[in-house]
């Protein structure tokens, strides 16, 4: 695509902060140390979790860079930047998280294949952008519809980045065309996160976000979109990101038995405190985040010192200070809630979190029963040991 290059190595790979903690080099994938989520409600941008498939491509003339729309539709469309920057501009508070955070501790059941995240594979933006539903209605393709006329029923992302495992084509995903012209669904081509133009390795300079889904359908660095009969095809559609009962293993997967995923389910996790912790006995902050996906806000988030036999309920915010309520106007539909609670902590100990949903979807106690040999959607209760240490005068 004209106005922007997928390098084949990794010689030109853009500054990263030092402190991330990096899970693979080549390709880049990195993860900030849990206590720097809690630190804002909106994650700096050198915090948010980087996920990439492939050396990160290179826009060498803005002006130039294009994207095009085909398929299903009667015609064909290419787009520039400064098409895009015409339409109205959409802020959405939206957290992305990596179907694969928190796999570690999955891999400690059973070893499951797929980048070793921790806790920090995740992270809350202010995504600026058009939305998808006004681009769309650019190619005839009115909002909220099921169906084009031509039969199109799904809209599908291709980036301009290469993966080994589209045997170096382009990383690709797809949504339902009702998702992508409901306006209320929020999905944007975003080319600012925090205030700022993307940077490389968000997906400068046009990305996909939607909301409330996986992160891995929100595609970096566009190179077109096309208009579908079907769910896209591509390797991370069909060959990946599925959900399998713990029964399934590499000898007797059948791929085509699954729908991707998409939606993520309710997660919490604890963030001030890593596991193991040598604390001083007495009053212990306790804090994290909570999120679902779909849009469904966090009703409710409880705590226990005692390996889940006791519960006392977290304070919940996204403004600080301000209770949040998750279906307020004012809450941000889209994002992850901050938590907080106090204990007092006589003794070494095991502390949870877990979280429930609006749809009163609750976190699953034990790993194992959620077990899946990709290692996805791990959103079992949340647990870090403490040892009480007392310094000796």
């Amino acid at each position: 695509m004209p106005g922007i290059t997928a390098p084949s190595n990794y010689s030109q790979e853009p500054p990263r902060h030092p402190a991330l903690l990096i899970n693979s080099k080549e390709p880049f994938n990195a993860e900030p140390h849990r206590s720097a989520l809690i630190s804002s409600y909106v994650t700096p941008v050198d915090f948010f979790y980087k996920r990439n498939h492939g050396p990160i491509p290179i826009v060498d003339d803005i002006d130039r860079y294009s994207f095009s729309i085909a398929g299903l539709i009667e015609n064909p469309k290419e787009l520039y930047m400064k098409d895009i920057w015409k339409l109205p501009k959409y802020t959405v508070t939206a957290t992305l998280q990596c179907a694969g955070n928190r796999r570690t501790a999955m891999s400690k059941t059973r070893k499951v294949k797929g980048v070793g995240w921790d806790i920090s594979a995740i992270g809350n933006a202010v995504w600026g952008g058009a939305k998808l539903a006004d681009v769309l209605e650019l190619i005839g393709i009115p909002k909220s519809s099921q169906i084009t006329p031509s039969g199109g029923k799904h809209v599908e992302f291709v980036s301009i980045d290469k993966c080994k495992e589209e045997n170096g084509g382009p990383y690709k995903a797809s949504i339902p065309m009702s998702q992508a012209t409901n306006p209320e669904a929020d999905v944007l081509l975003a080319y600012e996160m925090n205030g700022e133009p993307l940077n490389r390795d968000h997906g400068y300079p046009l990305r996909v976000i939607v909301p409330g889904v996986i992160g891995a359908r929100s595609v970096k660095w566009l190179d077109s979109i096309n208009i579908l009969a079907e769910e896209c095809q591509g390797f991370f559609m069909q060959r990946d990101y599925k959900m399998f009962p713990p029964s399934v293993n590499w000898d007797n997967i059948n791929w085509s038995t699954r729908k991707p995923q998409m939606d993520f389910p309710v997660q919490s996790a604890i963030c001030s405190l890593e596991d193991v912790n040598v604390v001083k006995p007495g009053k212990v902050t306790i804090k994290g985040y909570a999120v679902s996906g779909g849009g469904r806000g966090i009703e409710r988030v409880d705590v226990s010192i005692d390996g889940g036999k006791t519960w006392v309920e977290a304070f919940r915010f996204q403004k600080a200070g301000i209770p949040y309520v998750s279906d307020d106007i004012s809450s941000d539909k889209w994002a992850w809630v901050l938590f907080e609670a106090e204990a007092d902590i006589p003794e070494s100990a095991e502390i949870v979190a877990k979280a429930v949903d609006a749809a009163a979807n609750v976190q699953p106690e034990n790993v194992e029963v959620i077990w899946n040999l990709r290692g996805i959607l791990n959103t079992s209760w949340h647990r870090v040991h403490v040892r009480v240490g007392h310094s000796s005068l």
